[in-house]
Order: structure tokens, then sequence, then C-alpha cells
């Protein structure tokens, strides 16, 4: 009987936000920055947690929440995700993106509950479009000692390319808009809609 890694939580936080045109982590659904708001929800789910950000975000980020820069080696979320995999190569990781304004700890608890660690990823998905959502997802040490090479031979720097060609297991939020991801200012609007009516 193998042993189940230990799972730590990562906020993605790294990227530029060129779409939205201000830094998606810090906007505030919840009364303070998103990405600290996920770390506090990762917090309850995961043995440790982290935030992923470029060197330069973090000189900012407030005293209390552990990061992890990006090392630079690989190109989008592989970037973030892969960075925290070197520093702590044998654990799994629950890897939310900052632009997931909706999800909450009980779509987070629901996806550790459905965790196979057997499988290279444990992510949620949309049932109308049954594709695995890498930035909503649990990765196994084994998948992302994998993905190295996989990059490394020049495969491409898609995540989800990547988690469709490998076994993956889907898991279906029993809350759907866990993975509404806001890109933009009109999906920040529409976030901001969605969270009125609640």
């Amino acid at each position: 009987m193998t042993s189940i890694a230990k799972l730590y939580g990562l906020v993605l936080s790294g990227g530029k936000s060129t779409r939205m045109g201000t830094d998606k982590g810090l906007i505030e659904y919840h009364g303070r920055p998103q990405r600290e708001h996920l770390y506090g929800l990762l917090n309850e789910a995961c043995d440790a947690t982290y935030i992923s950000l470029r060197e330069d975000q973090e000189v900012k980020t407030p005293f209390g929440f552990a990061t992890i820069a990006d090392e630079d080696v690989f190109r989008g979320p592989f970037n973030g995700i892969l960075s925290a995999h070197n520093k702590h190569p044998g654990v799994a990781w629950l890897v939310l993106a900052c632009d997931l304004p909706l999800i909450d700890l009980e779509a987070i608890v629901q996806l550790v509950s459905e965790r196979d660690p057997k499988k290279y990823a444990t992510t949620f998905s949309a049932t109308e479009n049954p594709l695995p959502e890498p930035v909503c997802a649990i990765w196994e040490p084994q998948a992302l000692q994998k993905a190295i090479a996989y990059l490394e031979a020049g495969n491409g720097t898609c995540p989800r390319k990547f988690l469709i060609n490998n076994d993956t297991k889907l898991v279906f939020p029993k809350n759907k808009n866990a993975i509404v991801n806001t890109n933009s200012k009109e999906d920040y609007q529409d976030v901001l809609l969605k969270l009125q009516k609640h």
C-alpha cells in the first residue's frame, strides 16, 4: 500500500492580468484581496498553503502569508505549479487560480474528498464541457515529475492538454459557479451581479 502524499495548497497569482488591466489577485470580492481570500480557504483543507507570485509581487505581500516565487523556467500556469513542486517535490498540490471568485470551502472540500491519488490529477470540470480545469485541481507528485519531462521535450506549455493526455479524474462541482473565472472587466461585472444575488 503506497502512502498518500501530503496535500499543500497553492494560490496561482503570478500572472500579468493583461486582459483585466489590474492584478487579479488584488481584486476584492469578499472584503480582502482575492489571493488572500483563497489562501484562507485552502488553509482550511490543506497541510500547508502558499501564494505563487512573481518576485516583484512578493515584496508587496503582507507578512503572514507564505509565498513561493516563480522560478521562470516554464511558461504559463506551469511556471507557478512547477516552482512549487521544486520546493516541495514529495507533496500533492491543490492549485487554485486567483481568478476563481466564486469557489468556496464546500467546493474545495468536495474536490479533496473525491481525490484519487492513483491518478495524475483530480480536477474540477464543467458538466457541459467535460475537460480538466488544471488551475482548479489536485496535482499528484508523479504528475508534476512527468510534466517536467513533457515540457522539456517541447510538447507545448498547456497544462490542460497535458492532463487530457494523462490519467486524470474529473469531478463535477455541486456548485457550478465554483469554476467560473474572471479574466476581463465584463467577467468581473458578471461576478459582482452573482455575488449580489447571494
